[in-house]
């Protein structure tokens, strides 16, 4: 009776052992089917970066067998270039930036596949105690511009758009570190910049928020569309599963985020323990409300792009930039690597 039960015993154990072994493989044959991305943002680890995060520690990305690292990039214009090369088969930057980029690269390798930033957050942006409040307010004064910034690059329709003489502005290239700091000072009276980093990189500066004057270029004239997930095309040919996946758990994070901003922006505190948590929360509710839920994503649903305004922004773009080859809005956004509208809602 005794050997029986002791024969059960080891039987028991066995099969346990056979099962926990048979678990250890099967994690670890799913830890190695996780396809390795590198996502590169257009800048640094702040608030709106938030979706992507999330997208992370929710298990979104990993649900679609994905291992994203994600790294900060040189601004959302110069970032495309990475795109096209390959370095970064996924990427965040400026649409209107791309449209150009392909005018000068007919063959490049890359296309927009997710609008973010429906309505841009391109701005120019001014203190109180300089006193450029609208447009016309530019002439005679002194605009610092990065060269790589997404704003600047719109900063030309800008000018034809608001009847600026742009021969009475001096522009002073300055880099993004000291960008805000120099309008604090009073070295420069406005700059460009993302409506969004400007205000609070400002306030951060001992600026007083009601000082901070925002011209948001969507305000004034141009009716663009702003920052979007972008594909190198050849890596998207050949792994058309990996970019949809890509795309949906992007979504997922994105709606997770609107849904509960105060909990999405500890994934970025995670990655940022030098930000400050209060600031970049404020950060990423103002994207939230002025560039990603605006009432065209309210009805049609997040990431895709009305064809027709899409076209009406490179016609846009085309007043001020001469375009040699331009390209058509099919060669700038694919929309065939996104989930049905009802799955895209905020």
């Amino acid at each position: 009776m005794n050997s029986h039960v002791t024969r059960l015993r080891r039987l028991r154990r066995h099969g346990a052992a056979l099962l926990s072994a048979a678990a250890l493989a099967f994690a670890a044959h799913a830890a190695t089917a996780q396809t390795a991305i590198k996502f590169a943002l257009d800048w640094k680890f702040e608030g709106p970066s938030a979706p992507y995060f999330v997208a992370i520690d929710n298990g979104y990305f990993a649900a679609e067998g994905l291992d994203v690292t994600i790294d900060s990039g040189p601004g959302s214009v110069k970032g495309i270039t990475r795109i096209a090369a390959g370095t970064y088969p996924i990427g965040f930057m400026d649409i209107n930036s791309l449209a150009k980029f392909l005018d000068q690269n007919p063959d490049g390798a890359v296309t927009a596949i997710l609008m973010v930033y429906n309505r841009p957050p391109f701005a120019i942006v001014s203190t109180a105690e300089r006193g450029v409040l609208k447009p016309k307010d530019l002439e005679g004064r002194i605009l610092g511009a990065p060269a790589p910034d997404g704003a600047y690059a719109q900063w030309k329709a800008f000018v034809k758009v608001n009847d600026i003489d742009a021969s009475k502005v001096q522009i002073e290239n300055v880099g993004f570190p000291v960008r805000e700091p120099m309008l604090a000072k009073g070295d420069v009276d406005a700059i460009t910049g993302y409506s969004f980093s400007s205000y609070f990189n400002l306030i951060r500066n001992g600026v007083a928020p009601e000082d901070v004057k925002v011209m948001m270029m969507a305000d004034y004239g141009l009716d663009l569309y702003g920052n979007a997930i972008m594909v190198n095309t050849d890596f998207a040919k050949a792994n058309p599963d990996v970019v949809k996946g890509f795309v949906a758990a992007t979504i997922k994070g994105v709606q997770a985020t609107a849904a509960d901003p105060d909990t999405a922006i500890k994934s970025v505190m995670k990655r940022n323990e030098i930000a400050d948590e209060a600031l970049e929360l404020a950060r990423l509710k103002m994207a939230l409300r002025d560039n990603i839920v605006t009432d065209e994503v309210k009805q049609n649903g997040f990431g895709g792009v009305d064809p027709a305004r899409l076209a009406s922004s490179l016609d846009q773009i085309g007043v001020t930039y001469e375009f040699t080859n331009r390209p058509e809005p099919s060669a700038v956004f694919d929309s065939s690597y996104l989930p049905p509208a009802q799955d895209r809602q905020l």
